[in-house]
């Protein structure tokens, strides 16, 4: 899929009744080897959230909920392309269920402590900042709305 020079992606931070978080090593790209979320580019035809809940699926085999926004990650690459992600704390739907990695993409997929990812030089810095942080948690409870007909949504959800 053409891209073009917006990039839009989604992730997904899972965090277990141990507080470990699900983390994955993907065998491309500049995470490659790294610890990282489940994460990867939005859709056609797909909201953020959908794409966060389909990465993780894909990458981890888990089926999930959204439970809200923790974040945003926004850069520019070489002055030309802009990198966008949102970042989803997602909540498991079957915690019997165990993560597999897609062999396609994911090299390992594992529950992780933070002061293991802290102490790890594999961990990815964007998960190495998100541990620093408390974050808060901008929940969805709008769903559904209807801004108007007149825009021709056929997907509408707020979090605040």
């Amino acid at each position: 899929m053409k891209r073009g020079n917006v990039w839009l992606a989604a992730a997904g931070l899972l965090i277990d009744q141990d507080g470990r978080w699900l983390v994955v090593k993907k065998k491309y790209g500049g995470l490659k080897g790294m610890w990282s979320l489940p994460a990867g580019f939005v859709d056609e035809g797909e909201t953020i959230e959908q794409a966060a809940k389909r990465e993780v699926k894909e990458e981890t085999g888990l089926e999930t909920n959204a439970a809200g926004i923790i974040g945003i990650r926004s850069g520019v690459i070489k002055d030309q392309i802009s990198d966008n992600m949102i970042l989803f704390l997602l909540e498991q739907k079957d915690l019997s269920q165990k993560p597999v990695p897609c062999e396609d993409e994911i090299s390992e997929v594992r529950w992780m402590a933070k002061e293991e990812l802290l102490q790890n030089q594999e961990t990815s810095v964007m998960i190495h900042e998100m541990i620093k942080y408390d974050f808060s948690l901008l929940k969805s409870g709008l769903d559904p709305v209807d801004p108007g007909k007149h825009f021709g949504y056929t997907s509408y959800k707020l979090f605040f």
